[in-house]
């Protein structure tokens, strides 16, 4: 077996920040940056204006609604079956990975699925793409198809299917990456979208669309090992090794101080390991923190402050911020009424000048992303 590289956390760490924006903020196209980026954690809509924030050069929160409004951005149920922004360009490959992984099923019992539920799910989705649809609108829909199939069809849909449906409104029935989540006045702004709106079809499945989601990954979040890209596209190992050994020379092989095989591209940035990181705020469900196995993302946050970030009760990941590219702690910010507050909480000790950096860059964060604000007040927390 030949022997690879060893690369530590550290040189994984400046990978992945130099990949990510981290060490130096992008300067490229909004559409650009989010494809070299990975697809952007969405299922908490404050967090996406932050997460490009910290990235990339002259962007606002009003660049990414307008991004949002032409359509060269879309937001949607897809890996994992979690909400992501993407661009238009990259919706149908990622709409495949979704639909061929199992995400995309709307089944909620082990009862046999039929091909009319099915039909009627499509005809869900052409109505949504007459106008955007709200979940009422959407479930009301729904219930009307069904219950006009059934007095054709009886046995169209399994009783105990039908009544965990109809007891959650249907609600799994259209989390599905065959709809857009967008505004219901279609304007674009802080507010969460709430409404769904048919999705572009999905790219035709074949292997090229797991190599390609694979090359993504890397391009994003490299080095990497397969249980890392099959993690993160919630696929299985085994399938994501097979078209990792596939690629062969077309990409690099090293190894982690845990000895697992990491596969990259060759021209991918590697930095050296002396290059100095920034302070930089994360939001809430930060890629950079889930493109790995849950096991193995010490290259950004050590160990000991996993049980912090991670909040199983409510299935959460906390904002934190990065010193020298580690976790180092948390943040929350409050807005009243023309005033904007961000508090950081370390988890260690700040030397004086991490605390005048940190805070200083929290100020800028809270003046982009809270421009109608009167007053700005960022507080270290004891």
């Amino acid at each position: 077996m030949p022997q690879h590289e060893i690369l530590s956390d550290q040189a994984l760490n400046r990978a992945l920040l130099a990949r990510q924006g981290l060490l130096e903020r992008k300067r490229a196209p909004l559409t650009d940056v989010v494809e070299s980026i990975g697809a952007v954690q969405a299922q908490y809509w404050p967090a996406v204006p932050v997460a490009l924030w910290s990235r990339m050069h002259d962007v606002s929160p009003a660049a990414l609604y307008d991004a949002l409004t032409d359509g060269e951005l879309v937001t949607g149920q897809l890996i994992r079956g979690t909400l992501h922004l993407v661009t238009a360009r990259q919706y149908p490959s990622y709409a495949a990975m979704a639909a061929e992984s199992g995400v995309d099923r709307w089944h909620r019992t082990k009862a046999e699925p039929t091909a009319g539920m099915d039909r009627i799910r499509r005809d869900m989705a052409d109505y949504a793409g007459e106008q955007p649809r709200t979940n009422a609108e959407l479930s009301a829909f729904i219930e009307a198809a069904v219950s006009a199939a059934l007095r054709e069809d009886s046995n169209l849909i399994d009783p105990a299917e039908l009544a965990q449906q109809r007891a959650s409104s249907w609600r799994a029935f259209f989390r599905w990456s065959g709809l857009l989540r967008v505004p219901a006045d279609g304007t674009w702004g802080p507010k969460k979208p709430s409404a769904y709106q048919a999705a572009p079809p999905p790219e035709p499945w074949s292997p090229e669309v797991l190599v390609n989601a694979i090359r993504c990954h890397l391009r994003a979040f490299g080095p990497a090992a397969a249980e890392d890209i099959a993690a993160w596209l919630g696929w299985g190992t085994p399938p994501v090794r097979e078209a990792l050994q596939q690629l062969g020379e077309k990409l690099v092989q090293f190894s982690d101080s845990a000895g697992r095989t990491l596969f990259d591209l060759p021209d991918a940035p590697r930095p050296n390991l002396d290059v100095v990181a920034p302070v930089r705020l994360l939001p809430n469900f930060d890629s950079t923190l889930l493109a790995y196995a849950p096991k193995h993302r010490t290259r950004i946050l050590p160990e000991p402050y996993r049980s912090v970030i991670y909040q199983p009760g409510n299935l959460t990941l906390l904002p934190t911020f990065l010193i020298d590219g580690l976790v180092a702690g948390t943040w929350a910010s409050k807005v009243q009424p023309r005033e904007a507050t961000l508090t950081l909480t370390p988890l260690q000790p700040l030397t004086a000048g991490a605390r005048k950096e940190l805070v200083a860059e929290a100020e800028r964060l809270l003046r982009a992303a809270q421009p109608d604000a009167r007053t700005y007040d960022v507080q270290v927390a004891s």
